[in-house]
């Protein structure tokens, strides 16, 4: 079973490398060299000499680089791709042999994939600019350096202050708004309002409202647009709150997302009935957002985030849940994150229960629906708030029955 499976992952990813006449090595090749590979590993265990497996890949390599040499291609590729992947394959059939069938099978497909959109990964690359790389380097600073190093232990006042769950929920953020952020550059305008508008929700739905609340002021012939992207990035936002819950504490997802579900449905219903009148609205602006993994920036919001952690865990315990639903109000007109991630991890450990957590979460995402709807109104003008208002009603209007339902 075990060469069959090395077989198959070498056909496999030969199957690719045979597209390309000028490669060295093609799907007759790969496949040998897997099955190489787990006969290597069963010797080697058979004898117990470890360098029978080194011996091979050594074979291996040098076979691909006398190949070259002897025969170099005449389009100035050196190969290095090929021979990098049929030393993967070799490696794949000894891991196989070992056991590792299953991680062996995924990565052969995932080499299949990187081989095979070669064109459309040097496409984004080449799209990629230095302030992009910039937010890759960050975020892989704030994720592998910084949090790390942090201290997992409760300190201060009812162990709110813990440094690396902190950090910890500031790498969320910042990963979900990156993905968003990368894809808002790599996609552009191109595909009309309801990417930009899911995106920008996903980066920033306040940036998002802003920009094309000024757009639709400038611009009549833009309210109806304006108004299905401010709607979707909104919509954005109790997606990015239930994956958020998802990861942080995914037992009170159920119950959140029968809350948010039924604002989400009630407003996506109208945010439809507006997309139906969209008609060619040409080059569509787009959101103006903070790289969202800026030292300054992820510092700001971790710091934020600790303070509405300790004033919810000091409110709810002088004042009960009213005093904590307050500081969901106030803190989630501008900013839904914060709140959210700290009833969360007040709900993690123990200080709220399911109920208090969903009611707080909601409160401040109604408190953030308010907001935006005020933007709408004092920046966009009459004719975007009443396309935009009935669908923010919605949303507002579901989340509310849902939660009085659910008390």
């Amino acid at each position: 079973m075990a060469f069959a499976t090395a077989l198959a992952v070498g056909l496999l990813i030969g199957l690719e490398r045979e597209r390309k006449a000028e490669a060295k090595a093609g799907l007759r090749t790969f496949a040998l060299v897997s099955v190489l590979g787990a006969l290597s590993a069963m010797i080697a265990r058979e004898t117990g000499s470890g360098w029978i497996i080194a011996a091979g890949l050594l074979v291996v390599g040098a076979m691909m680089i006398v190949s070259h040499a002897v025969d170099p291609q005449d389009d100035g590729d050196p190969g290095t791709t090929t021979m990098a992947a049929l030393m993967v394959a070799y490696c794949l059939g000894a891991a196989i042999w070992f056991g590792h069938g299953t991680l062996a099978v995924m990565l052969g497909i995932a080499t299949t994939v990187l081989l095979y959109f070669k064109a459309q990964l040097q496409g984004i690359s080449k799209s990629l600019t230095h302030r992009d790389l910039i937010s890759i380097f960050q975020f892989s600073v704030l994720s592998f350096i910084i949090l790390p190093i942090l201290p997992n232990r409760d300190f201060g006042p009812y162990g709110a202050f813990n440094p690396h769950q902190i950090w910890w929920m500031v790498v969320l953020i910042s990963g979900v708004s990156l993905a968003g952020y990368a894809a808002l550059r790599l996609v552009g305008a191109r595909y009309g309002a309801t990417v930009i508008g899911f995106l920008g929700g996903l980066v920033s739905s306040t940036a998002t409202t802003l920009v094309f609340a000024r757009n639709a002021r400038s611009d009549a012939d833009l309210a109806r647009t304006a108004a299905v992207v401010i709607l979707l990035a909104n919509l954005m936002v109790m997606i990015r709150l239930c994956v958020v819950s998802a990861v942080v504490a995914p037992s009170l997802l159920p119950s959140l997302a029968a809350v948010l579900g039924v604002g989400f449905a009630g407003g996506l219903l109208v945010a439809a009935w507006d997309w139906r009148g969209i008609g060619a609205s040409g080059e569509l602006p787009l959101p103006e957002v903070t790289n969202p993994t800026e030292l300054r920036t992820a510092v700001t919001f971790g710091a934020v985030y600790a303070i509405v952690l300790l004033l919810s865990a000091w409110l709810q315990d002088e004042a009960g849940s009213k005093g904590l639903y307050l500081v969901s109000l106030a803190s989630g007109l501008t900013d839904v994150d914060a709140i959210a991630l700290s009833s969360l991890r007040l709900f993690g450990i123990e200080k709220l229960s399911a109920g208090e957590a969903v009611t707080s979460i909601a409160l401040a995402t109604l408190a953030n629906l308010v907001f935006k709807s005020g933007l709408v109104i004092a920046i966009g003008g009459g004719g975007l708030a009443r396309r935009t208002l009935p669908g923010m009603a919605a949303m507002a209007i579901g989340i509310g029955a849902a939660l009085a339902a659910s008390a």
